[in-house]
């Protein structure tokens, strides 16, 4: 059974994972930063941190690890390795479909955890750019997901109340992120779209 949107004036994407099949390419990234700066690489818990900025991914790597790692430096190296390879991302295309569907109907945004000029180059190569009317990126909040600010500020700037919007996810970081905002949740998981109302979450 279709979800029913009508409910809801805007929508609110995440971009990696959710929009975009960029997590195997920010896995290969992290794999190799993991090997230049010699910390152990999970590629479940790595996923499990998506939402999250590359800073701040590091910083939790090395508290897990009892590390030292050096992390602006090994964050350039990260978004610079991700870059080199992520020319040819495709669109995760029953998401893309909700939005291009709705440009025009619906406040559209992206809410993502990736730094402002990667989230721009990727909406751009896979031409949905110019169907979104706000980018809040990693550039645009202090607190990042599972904290709800990326999504409450896109949702100001839709000039929208959260009760209206609808997020897109891929991760429970993001639902979590989604429902701090008092906002519905769709994940993207096992190849479906489901919905995760925020009422009653525990």
């Amino acid at each position: 059974m279709p979800l029913n949107y009508d409910q809801y004036h805007g929508f609110i994407f995440d971009m990696d994972g959710t929009l975009l099949d960029t997590m195997p390419v920010h896995l290969i990234a992290w794999e190799q930063t993991a090997k230049k700066y010699r910390f152990p690489y999970s590629k479940d818990w790595i996923y499990s941190m998506g939402g999250m900025p590359s800073l701040k991914i590091l910083a939790e790597i090395n508290k897990r690890y009892q590390l030292n790692i050096p992390i602006q430096q090994a964050s350039q190296f990260k978004m610079s390795t991700f870059t080199d390879i992520s020319n040819h991302v495709k669109r995760i295309k029953p998401v893309t479909d909700v939005l291009e569907k709705h440009v025009g109907l619906k406040k559209i945004a992206v809410g993502t955890g990736s730094q402002c000029i990667s989230a721009k180059r990727l909406l751009k190569l896979a031409g949905l750019y110019e169907n979104i009317e706000v980018l809040i990126s990693a550039n645009d909040v202090e607190h990042h997901k599972p904290n709800p600010d990326t999504f409450l500020l896109a949702a100001e700037q839709l000039d929208l109340q959260p009760s209206q919007c609808l997020v897109f996810e891929d991760t429970v970081i993001g639902r979590q992120a989604a429902h701090a905002a008092q906002m519905d949740c769709v994940l993207w998981q096992d190849e479906q779209l489901v919905l995760y109302p925020w009422r009653g979450e525990k």
